[in-house]
C-alpha cells in the first residue's frame, strides 16, 4: 500500500512538473517573462507584502483562481507559494500594463457570479468555480458584461502569472519557501552565478540547493 501511494505521489509531482513546464515553455513570450529581472518589484517585495494595487476583494477572487491553476495536494500550491503577492508588486511596477486587464477581468467574473449565484466568485462553491474557469478558458462563459475584453487573454494572463509566481526567485514576492523551486527540482540560481565543480558536474558531489544553505 504504502509503495503503491509512493507511486502516485510521484506521478502527481511528475506531472505538475510537466504542467509547470509547458505553460512556461507554451510560447516565447511567457519564458522571456519568467526569466526577466524585476527590480522593482523585488523591492517592493521586501518592503511589504500588502497589496499595492488589488484590492482586499480582488485578491481573495484571484487567490481563489490561483488556488485552481495550481492547487495544493501534497506538495504546496499558488497559495502557500504566495503567486497573488507576486502579481500584486508586478503589477505595479514592471507588469503595469496588464492592471486595467485584471480589474477588468476580476470585475467581469464577479458580476457573473452575482448574476448566478448571488455571490462574488470568492464566495461561490469550488465545483462551480472551476466550471466558470473552464468556461473563461474557453472563451465561453455567458453573461460576460465586457466584449471589449477578451475572456481568453484574461484567463491566460492570469495563469501564466500563477505560473511565474510559482517559479520566479523568491525575492519577487512568490515561490515562498521555495516552493516552485522544490516541486520543479530546481536547486537556485547560486550555480549561474559560480558554476558547478567538477566534482558535481560528475555526480561524485552533491548541488546543494537554495534552501539548505
Amino acid at each position: 500500500m504504502k509503495k503503491t501511494e509512493e507511486h502516485d505521489n510521484s506521478q502527481r509531482l511528475l506531472s505538475r512538473r510537466e504542467f509547470l513546464t509547458s505553460t512556461a515553455m507554451a510560447t516565447g513570450a511567457a519564458w522571456i517573462s519568467l526569466t526577466l529581472p524585476r527590480p522593482l518589484a523585488a523591492k517592493a517585495a521586501a518592503m511589504s507584502s500588502k497589496p499595492l494595487v488589488l484590492s482586499e476583494k480582488e485578491w481573495k477572487a484571484l487567490e481563489t483562481i490561483t488556488a485552481h491553476i495550481i492547487p495544493s495536494d501534497e506538495t504546496p500550491g499558488a497559495v502557500e507559494a504566495g503567486c497573488v503577492n507576486f502579481i500584486d508588486k508586478a503589477l505595479a511596477n514592471e507588469d503595469a500594463e496588464a492592471a486595467p486587464l485584471y480589474k477588468g477581468g476580476l470585475a467581469a467574473l464577479d458580476a457573473v457570479c452575482m448574476k448566478t449565484f448571488e455571490k462574488p466568485y470568492a464566495e461561490t462553491e469550488p465545483i462551480h468555480q472551476v466550471a466558470l474557469l473552464t468556461m473563461l478558458e474557453d472563451g465561453k462563459l455567458t453573461g460576460w458584461p465586457d466584449e471589449m475584453l477578451p475572456q481568453q487573454q484574461f484567463f491566460e494572463t492570469v495563469r501564466v502569472h500563477t505560473v511565474i509566481g510559482f517559479l520566479a526567485d523568491p525575492s519577487y514576492g512568490g515561490n515562498k519557501n521555495h516552493a516552485g523551486w522544490k516541486t520543479m527540482g530546481y536547486p537556485g540560481p547560486a550555480h549561474h552565478r559560480r558554476g558547478y565543480t567538477p566534482e558535481q558536474l560528475i555526480g561524485k558531489a552533491p548541488i546543494k540547493s537554495a534552501w539548505d544553505e
